[in-house]
């Protein structure tokens, strides 16, 4: 057995790289100013929360697949057995849906990229890094550009083992992780996600964040366990344009009206509830949508990664537009004094609310420059600052506090 173990790692390492473990993009040696990211650089394993991840087998699947899933290979962990699957067979429509949720992410992350740097005229720095657990991830970042203060697109990849409290925790909303009687002292998993956050320059222009995942549990056997997808996207102006709301919502509504009709409403007043300022008393932004723990009580695993397919690509024609029609508009300097105090409010969200962010920084390894990509490169606290009455940031706060139904 041990013999067949070498063997095997043996033939993985000396297959070529498949192209989704290398982007093809400049190397981050040559443009990145991020610490040194080799195999000791870690993500926290984000669980639940993903710094912020279907499976459709066809009726004609090659024997060889066939075994890999009937009869695992005796490998040593769920990353290594992946490893050999996409050395051997790459990634289709039939291999595990983790393959396929990672093999998305990146693919998606490359678009976004594109299409971010034809819009600013600048490259964004490209940092790939390892975990030594299995897994890693693409970090690019665009910083000081023509129209970006600052803009994020991070895929991570997450091999880990849950330990037996984190099982028993996780059972509060999962009730299928393992059965109760018979609770396993830990359990393999899988996290794969894309993050997202663009900060621009002129305070006309929108901020905008985003993240779909994907969790998975692994048996024993290497077979799929649990499983829920998460994420979404939402609108963070300084000075607000209706119609880019309307615009915003109702792209996000036409994706979610297409899988289910129930989405976009119970979407967008999850988003409005969970991106909300408690301290301030107002949300953070005028929302999207938002939603967690998508599993087989909602919908079958297909119809739900499509589901996250079709939200995912709508982004860039959902909010370029918006940018475009925004970046070069006119403003004051006391109009950009009002973007900066309403970037401490974001840091303020993401620093005291956010599930993800503190889940991420109170984890051993935690990848901090990952975790904090989504914070602006400058941002201001007034003390006890109001807008004027009747004015555009008045306004603006009073649609933080009372969210508006867009479309």
């Amino acid at each position: 057995m041990a013999s067949r173990r070498h063997s095997l790692r043996l033939f993985a390492q000396c297959k070529p790289r498949s192209p989704l473990s290398r982007p093809n993009w400049t190397s981050r040696r040559a443009h990145s100013s991020f610490a040194s990211s080799g195999s000791s650089s870690q993500t926290p394993a984000p669980l639940r929360y993903l710094g912020w991840a279907a499976f459709g087998l066809l009726v004609t699947v090659p024997l060889s697949y066939k075994m890999a899933v009937d009869e695992p290979l005796m490998m040593d962990t769920l990353a290594e057995r992946d490893q050999q699957l996409k050395a051997e067979q790459g990634v289709s429509d039939v291999s595990p849906m983790r393959l396929r949720m990672e093999k998305f992410a990146k693919e998606q992350q490359r678009a976004i990229v594109r299409a971010l740097e034809e819009v600013d005229g600048t490259k964004f720095q490209v940092d790939e890094w390892q975990r030594k657990e299995g897994g890693g991830g693409i970090t690019c970042v665009l910083q000081d550009g023509k129209v970006f203060e600052k803009a994020g697109v991070g895929v991570s990849v997450v091999y880990g083992t849950l330990p037996k409290p984190a099982i028993l925790k996780m059972r509060a909303n999962h009730k299928n992780i393992a059965d109760e009687g018979n609770i396993p002292e830990s359990l393999e998993f899988f996290a794969a996600g894309l993050s997202l956050i663009v900060h621009p320059k002129n305070p006309m222009a929108p901020t905008v964040h985003l993240n779909y995942r994907y969790f998975e549990t692994a048996n024993p056997d290497g077979s799929s366990g649990a499983w829920w997808f998460g994420g979404g996207c939402d609108l963070t102006p300084s000075y607000l344009f209706d119609e880019d709301a309307i615009q915003f919502h109702k792209a996000l509504k036409e994706v979610c009206d297409k899988h289910d009709k129930d989405y976009y409403p119970r979407f967008k007043k999850w988003c409005d509830e969970y991106f909300y300022n408690k301290h301030r008393g107002e949300s953070r932004g005028i929302g999207g949508i938002f939603f967690d723990d998508l599993d087989e009580s909602v919908s079958d695993r297909e119809n739900l990664f499509a589901f996250v397919q079709d939200a995912l690509k709508s982004f860039v024609p959902t909010y370029v537009p918006i940018v475009n029609k925004r970046k070069d508009m006119a403003f004051t300097e006391k109009e950009k004094e009002w973007q900066q105090i309403r970037r401490g409010k974001y840091v303020e969200f993401n620093l005291v609310h956010d599930r993800g962010t503190a889940f991420g920084l109170n984890t051993p390894g935690a990848r901090v420059e990952s975790i904090l990509m989504s914070m602006p490169l400058t941002a201001s606290w007034k003390y006890m600052y109001e807008p004027e009455p009747k004015s555009r940031e008045a306004r603006l706060v009073e649609v933080l506090q009372n969210p508006k139904e867009w479309v």
